[in-house]
């Protein structure tokens, strides 16, 4: 491949990416509606991804800790995340505020290790190994977080949802939190 058409195709993949990424941290800033059904999308998707990614992972041993220690770290910020969120029971609906700086953190890094990662790749660094693109133990602990998160996070909102159904409308306590 020529060196110029390297270079167009990562800025081709930054700009999509910086894109996407300025979609997402508006979705994630502010007061938001529940939906019936996303919360459900992410506790059953991201878990089937996590199966796909962890089933290759585990020929290498430091690819399945990054991904089991991420999966740790990201229950662990959902739990957080649960904690800073308002929640409000409206005559419009159930509405919640999460913490954005959780939420555009994520995503901000998961972003910098895919440009890092394609940047290496496109322009003519030496090529990672066969498979590490995705499924090296930095980019698997990033996912394993993201996804870790995710699922807690809409657990909370399942099941703050189901314990607010039956109430008035108004200011909502949050979630159930361990002990």
């Amino acid at each position: 491949m020529h060196p110029q058409s390297s270079v167009l195709i990562f800025i081709a993949v930054v700009a999509l990416l910086a894109w996407r990424m300025y979609s997402r941290i508006r979705r994630v800033i502010g007061r938001q509606h529940l939906s019936p059904r996303r919360p459900w999308v992410t506790v059953v998707l991201f878990p089937v991804l996590i199966l796909l990614l962890g089933r290759s992972a585990f020929a290498s041993s430091a690819a399945t800790f990054g991904l089991i220690a991420g999966i740790g770290i990201g229950t662990a910020l959902g739990f957080y995340g649960l904690q800073l969120t308002k929640f409000e029971r409206t005559s419009e609906g159930l509405f919640y505020t999460p913490n954005a700086h959780i939420g555009v953190a994520l995503s901000v890094v998961l972003v910098v290790r895919i440009v890092y990662r394609l940047g290496q790749t496109l322009l003519g660094g030496p090529p990672p190994p066969p498979g590490q693109l995705v499924y090296g133990p930095l980019t698997l602990t990033m996912l394993g977080t993201m996804a870790g998160y995710y699922v807690t996070y809409a657990i909370g909102l399942l099941k703050w949802s189901r314990r607010v159904a039956g109430e008035p409308p108004g200011p909502s306590p949050a979630p159930d939190r361990p002990a």
